[in-house]
């Protein structure tokens, strides 16, 4: 699983970052991506990147402002133009479905792939045997979502050596037998996978936040998760200016990660008074309060 920023600015667009936009690759576990905002020039930013548009699941859209949709009819565009016929699912805030309805009319655009729209509330908006998705509602000028995104927990490491010992050759038992199942073999004996694994394997996390000031949800939406994404649109010293405007410090973001007790914290969604290396600043912020910070820009690639 890796995180690629795709966008890291704020409101527009400079000579250094792009608008919001963060793809989330998961080809080794489900053979897709999915992405998180499409501000302005994202299918331009995914041209530098291994993202295919026929691996695009989902989409998941935290507000309404341009910045962080203005991209989508665009890629929905391309997407059917390259001739993929696979499903996508688009989830989003009220007035999400209108917007892309409403773009494809009057541009007189028309997909080649089924396209599903559903506007949500709080709560769990997606979730199968391998992922769930949790959005909570932020602080911001309009209806703003975080997202949690947990990933099932995995079976533990198979104890091939004591299944040998005990007699069962390398082969397509093993396989059943890792997945927890019970076998038997042929001289009648039962074999119960769950004898042979160690503790299950603890499945990833991550929390990406929409725009916002600080909020009540903040800690639930990112409590103990391996990444934190959240915005660091203004240094610490312009709180006031940033919470009447539904946004964040470095401060307050490196605290809410603390607090959280996240694992890693990766800031973004810069405001573009911040070069690139203004920025450094606004990290070494970030890191005075929660030193396991670092620092998005546009195409960088982060392990989860």
């Amino acid at each position: 699983m890796e995180l690629i920023f795709l966008g890291t600015g704020a409101g527009t667009p400079t000579k250094e970052r792009n608008v919001t936009s963060i793809a989330v690759n998961l080809l080794a576990e489900r053979n897709s991506f999915w992405l998180f905002d499409c501000g302005e020039g994202t299918q331009h930013q995914i041209l530098h990147t291994s993202i295919r548009l026929g691996r695009l699941e989902k989409i998941f859209i935290t507000h309404l402002h341009g910045d962080h949709i203005f991209g989508l009819p665009g890629l929905l565009s391309s997407r059917s133009m390259s001739g993929s016929q696979e499903p996508l699912t688009v989830y989003g805030p009220q007035g999400i479905k209108e917007f892309i309805d409403t773009t494809l009319r009057l541009s007189g655009s028309y997909l080649t792939y089924p396209l599903t729209v559903e506007e949500i509330q709080p709560g769990e908006v997606f979730k199968d045997q391998q992922i769930s998705v949790q959005a909570l509602p932020l602080t911001h000028g309009v209806e703003s979502f975080g997202y949690r995104i947990q990933e099932a927990d995995k079976p533990g490491t198979l104890d091939a050596a004591k299944l040998i010992a005990a007699g069962i050759p390398p082969g397509p038992l093993f396989q059943r037998l890792k997945q927890g199942e019970s076998v038997e073999l042929e001289n009648g004996q039962i074999m119960h996978g769950k004898e042979y694994l160690g503790p299950p394997q603890q499945g990833k996390s991550l929390a990406i936040f929409g725009d916002t000031a600080p909020t009540e949800y903040g800690i639930a939406l990112a409590q103990g998760v391996d990444i934190m994404v959240h915005e660091a649109t203004l240094e610490g010293a312009m709180a006031e200016l940033a919470n009447s405007r539904g946004h964040s410090t470095t401060c307050q973001t490196a605290e809410l990660a603390k607090a959280a007790h996240a694992k890693k914290l990766i800031i973004t969604h810069f405001s573009a008074r911040y070069d690139q290396n203004e920025s450094h600043r606004l990290l070494a912020e970030c890191q005075q309060i929660f030193p396991a910070t670092e620092l998005a820009y546009d195409l960088a690639v982060f392990n989860v």
